[in-house]
């Protein structure tokens, strides 16, 4: 019962982001301070573990390959299928849960805690759609995260299959455009869009919504990355079920 009124108190809060909208001018400067935090400040992190963990799937790919038999070819398409449909959206959205989830909750704690989120609604000023809808709006650059996040697992997939010796450039190159499906990158990116919208609003409702005080906005990050890793696992499992079975 307790997680249905949660559910419930998530959607009304969706409603109310988009109700009283802030002033166009204000907005463009909040929207552009959320990308900055939100998008560019997570490239380091998103590229550093794509490159290596494409690099990982590669070699664990080719070391299971014993049977002479099977192409090295293999390596390449296997790199790309697992890169594409499931490391960048998901590996690396539940990454961003902990990472942009804690920031997200944990800012908007504090300003709870602070009393900052009722000078505003003393103002008159829709504090959900002043603080969420920016995040929101920002997050809908997250798909060009995702895309890099792609095209350097592939690269570390490259790196660690030729350069460490298990496959040559043209066979890793062969397998890597063998037998593709553009639809494959429509469903990658629509689960992404997805996920970006689930990243930016968990986290805000488990932010704006928190009693209590420093310690509170602790435990509520941690409980944001935990729902917000759970509803992108599930989304994931929705939407392959839907367009791939």
């Amino acid at each position: 019962m307790f997680y249905l009124q949660q559910i419930g108190a998530y959607f009304l809060m969706i409603k109310e982001v988009f109700n009283r909208m802030t002033k166009p001018s204000v907005l463009r400067k909040l929207i552009l301070k959320e990308i900055d935090d939100l998008v560019i400040n997570s490239l380091g992190i998103v590229a550093f573990i794509s490159f290596f963990i494409g690099a990982v799937v590669a070699i664990q790919t080719a070391l299971n390959l014993t049977n002479p038999l099977i192409p090295s070819e293999l390596i390449g398409f296997a790199s790309r299928q697992s890169v594409i449909l499931e490391f960048s959206p998901t590996f690396i959205s539940v990454i961003m849960a902990g990472k942009v989830g804690s920031f997200i909750t944990s800012s908007i704690g504090t300003m709870r805690v602070t009393e900052q989120i009722d000078a505003l609604e003393v103002m008159g000023i829709n504090s959900l759609n002043y603080l969420v809808f920016p995040k929101i709006i920002a997050m809908l650059l997250y798909p060009f995260l995702i895309a890099i996040s792609m095209f350097l697992g592939i690269l570390g997939g490259y790196v660690a299959g030729v350069y460490g010796g298990f496959v040559t450039s043209d066979e890793f190159i062969t397998g890597l455009t063998d037998d593709f499906t553009p639809f494959h990158l429509v469903y990658s990116f629509l689960k992404t869009f997805i996920f970006a919208f689930l990243l930016a609003t968990i986290p805000s409702f488990h932010g704006f919504y928190m009693k209590g005080g420093a310690l509170e906005v602790g435990k509520a990050s941690t409980t944001s990355f935990v729902w917000t890793t759970v509803a992108v696992i599930m989304v994931n499992y929705i939407i392959t079920q839907i367009l791939l079975s």
